[in-house]
Parts: C-alpha cells; structure tokens; sequence
C-alpha cells in the first residue's frame, strides 16, 4: 500500500496539472503516483486499489494519460494476460518538443488574420503577435530539445540520471 506521503504526493499532481493543463484530477493523480510508485510498473488492479479508486476510472485516466498526454507506456509481460503501465518520459509529446502543437496554434492564427485582412494593424495586433510568437516556438524546440537530450546525457554521463533509456 502507498504510504500517506505518496497519496498526497499523487493529490498536488492532480491539482497542478488539472490547473495547468486542464487534465482531469483522476489522470494528474495517476501521473503523481507513478511517478513515486514502487514498482514503477503498475496494473490496472493494483493501481485502483493503491489510490481507491475504480478500475473503470483508472483505466479512463490510463487512456487520457496514454492518447492525449503520451506521458506512460503500457507493457505485458509474456504470458500475462494485463497490461502494466509506467511513465514514459521519451515521447516528445510527453517533454513538451511536440512541435505539431504549436503549428496548429500557428495555423489558426494566420486563418484569423486572413478572416481580418482588411482590418486596421490594431485589429490584427493580437494574432500577429501570436503567430510570431507560434513561428518562434516552432524554430527554437528543436533546439531545445538537441539542448536537453545533450544535457541529459551529461547528467548521465555525471551520475546524476540513472541509466540510458531510449531516446525521443
């Protein structure tokens, strides 16, 4: 069973990224704890019954945090017959490189200054900007994250990451 400062732990996930990210709290608490879970690989089960809850709104959680977040990884042993999940760290949806996000942004501010091409500079001031700002992003993630995988490499390198995972 998880100790009272892990379920708390798994309460401030729920509420920072239902705050942030308008995740739902059942899906942030389900990061949160298996972020400090042991063993990092949890069944549906186990899972329910380490933050009481249903399995029913685990596996809702486990489907948010896998399709829209691409933050866990889903595995199964051969000859099991459940799937074990785990935070999953090496998508770039999940480190936030995902540079598709911020094209989309990009393209629905160039559809609003096309809807105000006649308009005054004033009008369109906001979806300039925010398209800029889109093409600045969509430039510079790349680099970050040759920055970070450099970085985390060194922290490696250094002992302070544990070991190689496979890269993003």
């Amino acid at each position: 069973m998880p100790s009272d400062a892990e379920i708390t732990f798994a309460d401030h996930a729920a509420r920072l990224y239902a705050r942030r990210y308008g995740m739902p709290p059942m899906a942030g608490r389900l990061l949160g704890y298996l972020m400090v879970c042991d063993p990092p690989e949890q069944t549906i089960a186990e899972l329910a019954e380490s933050l009481l809850a249903s399995r029913s709104a685990i596996a809702g959680a486990v489907k948010v945090l896998d399709s829209t977040f691409c933050m866990i990884r889903r595995s199964r042993a051969a000859g099991e017959r459940m799937d074990r999940v785990q935070v999953d760290l090496t998508s770039i949806g999940a480190m936030g490189f995902d540079v598709t996000e911020y094209q989309e942004q990009r393209e629905l501010a160039r559809e609003g200054l096309e809807l105000l091409e006649d308009a005054p500079p004033e009008r369109r001031a906001v979806l300039l900007e925010y398209a800029a700002f889109m093409d600045y992003l969509v430039g510079r993630l790349p680099e970050l994250k040759k920055d970070w995988m450099a970085h985390r490499e060194a922290l490696r390198a250094a002992g302070e990451l544990p070991g190689a995972e496979p890269s993003p």
